[in-house]
């Protein structure tokens, strides 16, 4: 494949990110999906955020097959599109009991894409620190509402 025609995938994949419902989707992921358990996975897999889930996860799959392929070459896909290491990170932690759950292959073409991005292991460890990071933020800010508009 040419170097125009992976630029046209990486535009057009894009632009399935730019979709409203998938826009929905990714919010949903980034702000308010941090599974800790694979209990917790299945309960957002069984809820009203089921496809969002769903959405996310067979999205970044489906772009890492076309990278493990060779539809798109890994040094590109690396170097813009930073997205799918966060995507990983929230499930990392509880991938080896999703796979019991669900089935060995459950990301199997992500994470090899992780695997082979330099240093992408080390970043998807970096990308959980910042979120939590970014949720006690939030909860902090949250709680500073709560207590000015009770006083």
């Amino acid at each position: 494949m040419s170097i125009y025609e992976e630029a046209n995938l990486m535009l057009k994949l894009y632009e399935l990110r730019r979709e409203p419902v998938m826009r929905t989707a990714r919010d949903w992921y980034a702000v308010e999906f941090h599974p800790q358990t694979v209990a917790e996975f299945n309960e957002v897999m069984f809820s009203e955020h089921s496809g969002h889930l769903r959405m996310i996860l067979s999205y970044w799959e489906m772009v890492a097959a076309l990278v493990n392929r060779g539809a798109i070459r890994l040094d590109l896909f690396a170097e813009t599109q930073g997205e799918c290491i966060g995507a990983f990170a929230k499930v990392e932690p509880v991938l080896a009991d999703i796979r019991n759950a669900f089935g060995p292959e459950f990301l199997s073409n992500l994470e090899k894409v992780i695997d082979a991005i330099p240093n992408g292991r080390a970043r998807a460890a970096q990308s959980r620190e910042f979120m939590k990071g970014v949720r006690e933020e939030v909860k902090k800010r949250q709680q500073g509402k709560v207590t000015s508009a009770a006083g």
